[in-house]
């Protein structure tokens, strides 16, 4: 399996002013895996130290921290002989030693021909709480999971991965059921790599949705174990909430849809939490469509995605025949399942901060608004081949934008003011826009 992020990683690595590397993400994306195969691509050897349960390291961390010291206990720890620029260091679960953490600032300072790179399942909340975080002293790195264009090329080959890359939309064409299917095959599946690496081994639907059901047990598990009691039932609530929350149609989260008489001061730190794992994604609304998008963004109004639209299906009992059969019954979770797909890609495959808007003289809604080349670009997610746009229409003639998409299972098309790019390409949203400025 290849993952996008080794480009990443080889740009830091060979970076002229590399600082040590802290890389973010949920539980079971892949972080453990990736930061060893990267090693074991890119460096002679790896020198990997897991913080989890380790009293012998944790208790040097307690002590004298100088790098000459740090290398000579990790080199007798793992065995391996720690060499700058040959050797990969990885701390892993490394807030769960503190000291350790914090050592990261004096590699940056002092030794910065170490290659370092840490990681932890709890490593967004350690973050956002400040603890011990050598702040300016670390490069930051988020890891998502798999993208569909990862999915592909891991089902498929990398051959499909250039073709929809390429603006050959004819050739694109001759593939669309084959792509459209495999598009189908991730509304299920997902991108959590043991999901997909199960469904390549096996291809058995029913060991993927054990294994996602187990991904979410795992979480909650978590829950109980890093957060206190009080929060821990929060955390449940409104994790149990979200595939309800993203059904309705307007997908705007209601605190009163966790329990009756909910209210934010409630649920904010659950939310935030949550925001800081890797589980959720926030999308915030704008007051209006101006630039910057920040400048009018509204805290208090936002949708939540889940971090995957496998656990997202899974969490809400959806299963295998309504999503490949396109049944009826499962139309009206479907927009939210498609909404989910869309914003899974912004996040993982594009540096794009989406926020959505909703006008507050009509009932509709733009799913998603972002950011390209100064320009605000709004899109509008269908489900189906449906062609119809009137909120981006009724958009349009009010803010005059000069860019607007649809994206949905039709072909591309560009027509006076709207582009139709299709679900299976709308990573490469960005790059379409721009080629049309």
């Amino acid at each position: 399996m290849n993952r996008d992020i080794f480009r990443q990683l080889e740009q830091w690595k060979n970076s002229a002013d590399r600082k040590p590397l802290i890389l973010t993400g949920a539980r079971q994306v892949g972080k453990t895996w990736a930061m060893k195969e990267f090693g074991r691509r890119y460096f002679k050897n790896v020198a990997y130290i897991n913080f989890d349960n380790n009293s012998t390291l944790k208790n040097f961390f307690e002590s004298d921290i100088s790098i000459n010291r740090i290398i000579l206990a990790l080199s007798a720890h793992t065995g391996i002989t720690i060499k700058p620029d040959e050797t990969l260091i990885i701390f892993d679960e490394v807030q769960e030693v503190p000291r350790a953490l914090s050592s990261l600032k004096y590699f940056c300072e002092d030794a910065p021909e170490y290659a370092v790179i840490a990681a932890g399942s709890q490593m967004g909340v350690a973050l956002h709480q400040g603890t011990n975080f050598p702040v300016g002293k670390v490069k930051l790195m988020n890891l998502y999971p798999l993208s569909f264009m990862e999915y592909l090329q891991a089902v498929e080959n990398e051959q499909m991965n250039s073709i929809l890359k390429d603006n050959d939309w004819d050739l694109i064409l001759s593939f669309k059921d084959r792509i459209i299917q495999r598009m189908k095959e991730y509304f299920y599946i997902g991108g959590m790599p043991q999901a997909v690496q199960s469904f390549i081994d096996e291809q058995d639907w029913n060991k993927v949705r054990e294994i996602q059901n187990t991904l979410l047990k795992v979480y909650e598990q978590d829950f109980s174990k890093y957060a206190k009691p009080e929060l821990c039932t929060r955390l449940n609530q409104v994790w149990n909430s979200l595939p309800a929350q993203l059904s309705k149609e307007n997908k705007k989260f209601m605190y009163g849809q966790i329990k009756k008489g909910a209210r934010a001061k409630d649920f904010e730190l659950a939310i935030q939490w949550l925001s800081d794992c890797g589980l959720i994604h926030l999308v915030h609304s704008v007051s209006k469509p101006g630039y910057p998008l920040k400048a009018y963004e509204e805290l208090d109004s936002f949708k939540i995605f889940m971090n995957d639209i496998g656990l997202l299906g899974a969490l809400g009992g959806t299963d295998v025949k309504t999503i490949l059969n396109d049944n009826v019954f499962f139309v009206e979770f479907k927009g939210a399942i498609t909404e989910q797909y869309v914003l899974q890609q912004l996040f993982s495959t594009t540096e794009l901060k989406p926020f959505y808007y909703s006008s507050p003289t009509s009932s509709g809604e733009i799913d998603f608004l972002i950011q390209i080349q100064g320009q605000i670009v709004p899109v509008e997610v269908k489900s189906s081949e449906n062609l119809q746009a009137k909120s981006l229409k009724a958009f349009h003639q009010k803010w005059q934008n000069k860019f607007s998409v649809r994206t949905s299972l039709s072909d591309f098309r560009k027509d006076d003011w709207l582009t139709n790019i299709p679900l299976y390409v709308i990573s490469r949203i960005e790059e379409i826009v721009k080629a049309q400025d």
